[in-house]
């Protein structure tokens, strides 16, 4: 296999599996915040920047 067919080989597949690949862990990584269990964290994460400052 010539250098030149691997790097087709390669491209093509960045090309088409690659972006399925990362379209599915971009929605993944949308929808992280929304499932039903991170309700708790998130705010709790929210609200931590109105909790008060011991080492003022």
């Amino acid at each position: 296999m010539s250098l030149h067919s691997t790097y087709d080989a390669l491209r093509h597949f960045a090309d088409s599996w690659g972006l399925v690949t990362m379209g599915i862990v971009f929605l993944a990584f949308a929808a992280w915040p929304f499932r039903p269990g991170a309700r708790a964290r998130n705010e709790a994460a929210a609200l931590t920047i109105f909790e008060s400052d011991d080492n003022a």
